[in-house]
This record gives C-alpha cells, sequence and structure tokens, in this order.
C-alpha cells in the first residue's frame, strides 16, 4: 500500500472529520478544521492517503522556532500499517523546511502506542499537565525534540 503525505485542504476535513470521531472521546468540530485550515496563519495539516482514501492526519502550529503538533489520528482501519510514522515524517518535514529548531506535544500519560511512536522519531518527556484532558482529567505528558540541521 502506497501512503501519500500531502497538505491538508479544505476538500478533505469530511473525511478528516470522520477520523476524527472515532479516533477521540472529544473530537475537534468541522468548524474548527476549517478555521484552521483556512484562517490560522501558524498552522500546517497534512493528510495521509492510501488507496485514494483519507486514512490519516496530523497538525501543527508554527509559532517563531517551535512546532507545536496539535493532533495527529490515523482511521482505526488502518492503524498498525506505518501511517502514523509517515504522517510524523510529514510533520518533521514541514518543520524542517521552515527552520523550525523543535518540536512539541502533549499526549495522554495512558497512551503508550503514541508514546512510543514519538520516541522512535527522538521525542523525549520532558513534563505532565496535570488533568490536561477534559474527558477525564487524565494528565498529559509534555515532549519535545530537537530538530538538527
Amino acid at each position: 500500500m502506497d501512503i501519500i503525505i500531502k497538505e491538508m485542504t479544505e476538500e478533505h476535513i469530511d473525511d478528516v472529520i470522520e477520523i476524527e470521531k472515532i479516533s477521540f472521546t472529544t473530537p475537534w468540530s468541522k468548524d474548527s478544521f476549517v478555521v484552521e485550515i483556512t484562517q490560522n496563519m501558524l498552522a500546517k495539516y497534512v493528510v495521509a492517503e492510501a488507496d485514494g482514501k483519507i486514512v490519516g492526519y496530523g497538525g501543527i502550529w508554527l509559532i517563531i522556532d517551535e512546532g507545536h503538533i496539535t493532533n495527529i489520528a490515523v482511521h482505526k482501519d488502518y492503524r498498525g500499517l506505518g501511517i502514523g510514522k509517515k504522517i510524523i515524517e510529514g510533520l518533521i518535514d514541514v518543520c524542517s523546511v521552515r527552520n523550525i529548531r523543535a518540536m512539541t506535544l502533549e499526549v495522554r500519560k495512558s497512551n503508550e502506542v503514541a508514546k512510543n511512536l514519538y520516541k522512535q522519531y527522538g521525542f523525549k518527556e520532558y513534563g505532565i499537565r496535570p488533568k490536561y484532558y477534559a474527558d477525564d482529567n487524565e494528565d498529559a505528558i509534555i515532549m519535545w525534540k530537537r530538530i538538527d540541521g
């Protein structure tokens, strides 16, 4: 299966919303994604396409020389196939071409799969945001990565 990573456009939002709803207990709204894509000049989003279908996405805010990953999700039917890795690589590429020197994100303390994936790309745990997730008050782990180059 060929996975293509490309910039998210408004035409991808309905597919992204489908993935968002099955991935998160508190999904972002369609309007939130429209604003991110059309009005937030700091935001860059990518989608993963497999066999002509949008199967994942990721977003990042570029603030001065740092990139803050806002969200990454892969459709449940396509998990475990390396699509999350491709999305992270796409976001790292977005940062590299813009001379971003560090990336950060928050991840649920209980999400070992995601934490291990981020660690594969050089992200390290640097702190905790207590009760970060409003749906269940779970803590978030803050992770950072330096970008060489």
